[in-house]
C-alpha cells in the first residue's frame, strides 16, 4: 500500500504536466490551425472517404460506358492489313515500360483506343484483345502487307476512324473477319520480303563507286545474280546466316521457295533494283546475310563455292547487307484459306482489292524514304567498303567469331528481318 502511493502521485503529476503543456500548445496555435484541427475531429466518416468514393464513381461510370459500347458493338475476331514506313520507329513489337523507344504497335494501339475500337485498359494489356502480329519487323524495317489479329468492336467506318488517329506513315488498308481461334503468327504459312538496293552493289570490285549515278547493271550480271539466288531455294541449314545458332540446331533449317532480283529502274538519277524472297519463316538477319553473300560473290571477293560451304558444319564469315531497303511485302495463309476460305462464313485472307492501295502507299511512303536515305547517307557504299575485311576462304576463328558476335549484338534491331 505504502509503495503504490508514490507511483500514483507520480502519475497524477505527469497527467497535470501534459494538460498544462497541451493547453499552452493549443494557446500558441493560430486561430486558423485550431479551426482545421476542429474540422478534422468533427468530420464524419463518409466525408473522409468522399475522394475515394468519387474516384470509384468515375471508374464505375467508365466501366458502364465500356459495357454499353460492348453491347452496341460486340468484339469480334478480325485481322487488319497494315502498311508502314519503319523509319523513326524501333520496330513493330511493343515494348511495355520503354516509352522512349516508340514502335509501330504503340501508335496502332493508341489509335485503336482513341477510335473506340478497344477499351482503354486493353491498351495496357494487349492479351485482353488477343493481339498477335504475323511478323516482327525490327528497327527501321518497313511493311506493305503486315497482318495482325485481334478482337475489336466493329464500329461504323472503322478503318477510316482508326486511320484518323494514325500518323501518315502508318495505315490500315484492310479488315476481315476470321475464326475465333485464328492467330496471325501461327496460321501464317509463308512470308515474302522485298529488298530494295542500288545496283552499284553488284559492280566489280575495281569499279569507282564515286561515280554511282553512272552505273547501270548489265543484263548478263543480272542473270548471274539470279542464278546465285536460285541456289538458296529448298531447305538448307542457315546457321551461318544468323547469330547464336549451332549447326546442330534443328531450327536453323529453313525452307526457301523463291528468291530473285527484278529488272532495274532509275530513281533520283541512281539505278535501283528489288530482290524478292519468299520462305516459311526467317531468322534474325538471315535475309540480309543471304543478300550480302551473293553481293560478295558477284563483286569478286568470294568464290561461288562458299555458298555451299556456308550450309555445312563449318563456321563461315558471312557479310550482312545494310538494313535499309528491307520491306515485309506480304504474308500468306494458304492452309487457312483452303480450310475456311470456302465455307461460306469466312473470307479468304487475300488482298486483291487492296492491291492499288498497297502500291500507292509504297510509292508515297516506303520507296521515297529508302531512295532519299540511300542517296543522303550512302549506307550501301559504306557497307561495300567493308567487304575486303572478310575472309571467305577460311573457317571463322574463335577470335573472329567473337568479334562478329559483338557486332551482331551491337546491330541488334537496326533494321533487320
Amino acid at each position: 500500500m505504502f509503495k503504490t502511493r508514490p507511483l500514483l502521485s507520480a502519475l497524477v503529476n505527469y497527467r497535470q504536466l501534459l494538460e498544462t503543456n497541451g493547453l499552452k500548445l493549443l494557446c500558441t496555435m493560430s486561430e486558423e490551425a485550431r479551426d482545421q484541427e476542429t474540422a478534422k475531429l468533427l468530420k464524419r466518416p463518409n466525408e473522409v472517404n468522399e475522394d475515394s468514393a468519387e474516384s470509384a464513381t468515375k471508374r464505375i461510370k467508365a466501366e458502364g460506358e465500356h459495357n454499353e459500347d460492348d453491347k452496341r458493338f460486340p468484339k469480334k475476331k478480325v485481322v487488319l492489313l497494315l502498311a508502314y514506313s519503319g523509319k523513326g520507329y524501333y520496330g513493330m513489337q511493343r515494348n511495355p515500360g520503354n516509352s522512349q523507344f516508340r514502335t509501330i504497335e504503340d501508335d496502332l494501339v493508341t489509335a485503336l483506343v482513341k477510335s473506340g475500337c478497344i477499351p482503354g485498359n486493353h491498351g495496357d494489356d494487349m492479351r485482353k484483345m488477343s493481339f498477335q502480329r504475323c511478323a516482327r519487323t525490327d528497327k527501321g524495317v518497313s511493311a506493305a502487307g503486315q497482318v495482325v489479329s485481334l478482337k475489336l468492336r466493329l464500329i461504323e467506318d472503322i478503318i477510316e476512324k482508326i486511320n484518323e488517329n494514325l500518323p501518315p506513315q502508318i495505315r490500315v488498308l484492310g479488315l476481315k473477319r476470321v475464326t475465333q481461334g485464328f492467330n496471325s503468327k501461327n496460321n501464317c504459312d509463308a512470308r515474302t520480303y522485298a529488298y530494295m538496293l542500288p545496283t552499284v552493289a553488284f559492280s566489280p570490285k575495281d569499279y569507282d563507286t564515286e561515280n554511282i549515278a553512272a552505273f547501270r547493271l548489265a543484263a548478263e550480271t543480272l542473270q548471274k545474280v539470279n542464278q546465285l539466288f536460285a541456289l538458296y531455294k529448298g531447305t538448307h541449314n542457315f546457321h551461318n546466316f544468323t547469330s547464336q545458332k549451332a549447326p546442330s540446331d534443328p531450327s536453323a533449317r529453313r525452307y526457301i521457295t523463291e528468291m530473285s532480283c527484278g529488272e532495274p529502274f532509275v530513281r533520283n538519277s541512281y539505278e535501283f533494283a528489288v530482290i524478292t524472297v519468299r520462305g516459311q519463316s526467317f531468322m534474325l538477319h538471315q535475309i540480309r546475310k543471304m543478300i550480302g553473300l551473293v553481293i560478295a560473290v558477284i563483286r569478286g571477293f568470294a568464290k561461288e563455292e562458299v555458298m555451299e560451304r556456308s550450309w555445312g558444319q563449318e563456321k563461315v564469315d558471312v557479310p550482312k547487307a545494310p538494313g535499309l531497303g528491307l520491306v515485309l511485302e506480304r504474308v500468306h495463309f494458304d492452309r487457312y484459306n483452303k480450310r475456311f476460305g470456302g465455307d461460306g462464313l469466312h473470307e479468304r485472307l487475300e488482298w486483291d482489292r487492296e492491291e492499288e492501295a498497297i502500291k500507292a502507299f509504297k510509292e508515297a511512303h516506303i520507296y521515297p524514304t529508302i531512295v532519299k536515305t540511300e542517296c543522303e547517307e550512302g549506307s550501301m557504299l559504306s557497307w561495300m567498303a567493308t567487304l575486303p575485311s572478310h575472309d571467305f576462304e577460311a573457317t571463322v576463328t574463335g577470335t573472329q567469331d567473337n568479334k562478329d558476335q559483338k557486332q551482331e549484338n551491337a546491330d541488334e534491331g537496326n533494321g533487320s528481318d
